[in-house]
């Protein structure tokens, strides 16, 4: 994986700036008293930083070479810093693959990609339970209509800045009244700015999707409402159903498919589908399918094989599982921008 260099106070500066966001916590980023000491080919592979965390210190390896070496060969020279250091060390880099990744956290190497992952196992206090979770989430989210609208106008291709949410509301057979809920929370949130040309209402999201899921996972949540386990029926067989949750990222990604496989439905699609011949199981059975019941359509508006990247994300984020969050930041490379 290739990396741009980066001037050193630019780099703390985002770095600083991705903690606090992050975790909410304040760190203090500063030279290195020990740099003298280190040997020459490690002072020339990577520059030495002092990072304050939690009132610990860390030093922060930062990798200059342009190409990101083999996992093995990062953890030999991390074990030889921290016998120089005697503190904690950190491997900081500006990109790195989703294989990368993987092998870093199988070689048990802390590292950190500003804007991308945090992983600092040991280091008395368990980051990565914060990096999972905000921790200036806002008291309010969205109704799950305005998610859905939100969601969908993310997933356009090409993308344009420039999105009128009655159309979005037609696919989603939403109302004129869901629209302007929709568009009051999304402008109250900061999220779109309102234009309007006449009668026709417009909002203004920004040149980066990217950066507009950013600002609104605050206001988001996942679109499950519960789970119940059935067996399919003449009535209703699971192929009318998008694939979801564990299934479908087991679609997306390399991780193994689920014991039981997954499909979504909307509220109104299960009262219906119990309403005729589908009878509930009090657990999971051979045969049986797990059953999502979401609060918005898992279609979108257009039949799907498998839910949305972005809602699948939503649904996951929380789930401890180490394996499962790897999936999750691999799954990061399919968003459509």
């Amino acid at each position: 994986m290739l990396k741009k260099p980066q001037h050193p106070s630019t780099r703390d500066t985002d770095l600083q700036r991705y903690l606090y966001e992050t975790l909410g916590l304040t760190a203090k980023i500063s030279g290195w008293e020990g740099d003298k000491k280190t040997p020459y080919f490690l002072r020339d592979a990577f520059e030495l930083r002092q990072l304050t965390l939690l009132d610990q210190r860390i030093l922060l390896v930062v990798d200059r070479r342009k190409k990101a070496p083999p996992a093995a060969s990062v953890r030999e020279q991390m074990n030889a810093l921290e016998r120089i250091a005697d503190i904690p060390v950190a491997y900081v880099t500006t990109a790195l693959a989703s294989y990368e990744r993987k092998r870093l956290i199988e070689q048990k190497v802390p590292f950190i990609v500003p804007g991308n992952q945090l992983y600092l196992p040991g280091l008395g206090i368990d980051l990565r339970e914060y990096f999972r979770q905000r921790p200036h989430a806002p008291e309010a989210v969205f109704n799950p209509s305005t998610q859905a609208m939100l969601v969908t106008a993310l997933l356009r291709t090409p993308w344009d800045s420039v999105w009128r949410p009655a159309e979005a509301a037609a696919k989603l057979d939403y109302t004129p009244m869901t629209v302007s809920r929709a568009v009051k929370e999304l402008t109250e949130a900061g999220i779109g700015e309102l234009r309007r040309d006449g009668r026709t209402r417009s909002l203004y999201l920004g040149d980066r999707p990217g950066d507009i899921w950013e600002r609104a996972k605050p206001f988001l949540r996942s679109p499950v409402k519960r789970t119940e386990w059935a067996n399919p029926t003449p009535g209703f067989n699971p192929s009318r159903a998008p694939i979801a949750g564990l299934s479908a990222l087991a679609q997306h990604t390399m991780l193994a498919e689920p014991q039981w496989p997954v499909r979504a439905v909307s509220s109104r699609q299960w009262l219906s589908v119990t309403r005729a011949d589908l009878e509930t199981l009090p657990e999971p059975l051979p045969g049986a399918y797990q059953w999502q019941i979401w609060a918005y359509d898992p279609n979108l508006g257009i039949p799907r094989k498998v839910v949305d990247p972005l809602s699948l994300t939503l649904n996951l984020q929380g789930d401890s599982d180490e394996r499962i969050q790897l999936a999750l930041d691999e799954l990061k490379d399919q968003f459509p921008w």
